[in-house]
């Protein structure tokens, strides 16, 4: 549990000399004991950083039964929400002087997901994280905190799809298509649910609703049938994601149907690329830092801080109907 810098080891000592701090205060930073001032901790994380203090996480692990290890599970780590949210799991972790060990599985079976969380447990992990997780991904029976990133109530994700749903009526839109997510992943129910809270909260007509997969395309394979709600009347189009969003204006755009003057689309995510698409996508945005920061205090049992509202990005795919 120590450096050495000019042939000198670096211990507990050191740090708390250099931080201006006792040993103790050192020892309940860096086992992120909650209750510390946050100027006490950035000195003491200041005075690790200048001593190149190491911890050693196996010699901990001895001396207290936890690995400062937070499981993740995730899915479909290629589409950008998911990736996205690992990496800031892996930044709130190393924020809480903690590391992420992640299993990866793409099966929507239950038996599967169970396997991937018990590997985790195998590991001696002290609580997991869901990313993206299929609807069967268990959250109880087992001897650790396992918690969805977004809450298992997914609240936030129902306000951003609402946020969305709510921009389109006040452009003038009143005759609204759905392109969802897969109905077996708890955030596509998630952003369903948003979809109709506003819808029926504005009196909306929700004439069509189609689900792909997440990727773009499924979005340009859907577009044959928003396509046709178009020309039935269907002024605007809300989709699940930004990568879906992509492929369904691609595919509109095939058909001769013009985004926004011929229908607006409104994505989720604020994918990086969404500003560079083709018109740039109008979407909502989550705030995923705050959510990992979040959801690693509540596998350690801490009380955080809500992350922030999500957040409402308007570009040139919306626009009021002709």
């Amino acid at each position: 549990m120590s450096g050495e810098v000019g042939g000198k080891r670096i211990g507990v000592r050191e740090v708390a000399a250099a931080a201006g701090v006792s040993t103790q205060t050192v020892s309940r930073v860096l086992n992120g004991y909650a209750g510390i001032r946050d100027s006490t901790r950035e000195r003491v994380l200041a005075a690790v950083a200048d001593l190149d203090y190491r911890v050693n996480n196996a010699a901990r692990a001895l001396g207290t039964s936890l690995t400062r290890t937070v499981g993740v599970v995730a899915s479909d780590a290629v589409l950008h929400g998911p990736s996205a949210g690992i990496a800031a799991l892996e930044r709130a972790a190393r924020t809480r002087g903690r590391w992420i060990s992640t299993a990866y599985t793409d099966s929507d079976d239950p038996a599967d997901i169970d396997a991937a969380v018990r590997h985790l447990l195998d590991q001696g992990v002290d609580g997991i994280v869901l990313v993206a997780a299929h609807g069967a991904t268990p959250l109880e029976g087992y001897d650790v905190p396992i918690v969805p990133l977004y809450g298992e109530s997914g609240a936030r994700q129902r306000d951003a799809a609402a946020l969305a749903v709510t921009h389109l009526a006040e452009l003038g839109h009143r005759r609204v298509v759905e392109v969802a997510g897969p109905s077996d992943w708890r955030e596509a129910l998630a952003r369903t649910a948003g979809v109709a809270d506003a819808v029926a909260r504005l009196d909306l007509a929700l004439v069509g609703r189609a689900e792909g997969d997440w990727s773009a395309a499924s979005g340009f394979a859907l577009a044959g049938a928003v396509a046709d709600l178009v020309r039935d009347g269907a002024t605007a189009v809300a989709v699940a994601n930004d990568q879906m969003a992509l492929g369904l204006i691609a595919g509109l755009t095939a058909r001769g149907l013009a985004v926004p003057a011929d229908v607006s689309i409104a994505g989720f995510d604020d994918n990086p690329d969404a500003a560079f698409y083709t018109p740039a996508l109008t979407t909502v945005r989550l705030d995923v830092e705050g959510e990992a920061a979040h959801a690693v205090a509540a596998v350690l049992g801490d009380a955080s801080a809500s992350p922030a509202a999500p957040v409402l990005v308007v570009r040139d795919s919306t626009a009021p109907p002709r």
